[in-house]
């Protein structure tokens, strides 16, 4: 439980820092992914839900030492 609460805590701080940092650039990020067809953005959703669970496999098998 300690390390699904840690990993959620490090998601919303890389969540939060382009807000933080970059207020500005993140509105107009926003504004320009509206803009993108729907296509797209399921493109995109897809490819780096596949990396993060690639990331996360093999990860497991580094730490299973």
């Amino acid at each position: 439980m300690k390390f699904i609460l840690a990993v959620v805590g490090m998601a919303m701080f890389l969540e939060g820092l382009p807000y933080f940092l970059f207020p500005e650039k993140t509105k107009k990020v926003l504004a320009e992914i509206q803009e993108q067809p729907p296509i797209n953005l399921k493109i995109i959703g897809f490819i780096l839900l596949a990396l993060g669970l690639l990331i996360t496999f093999f990860s497991t098998l580094i730490n299973s030492d």
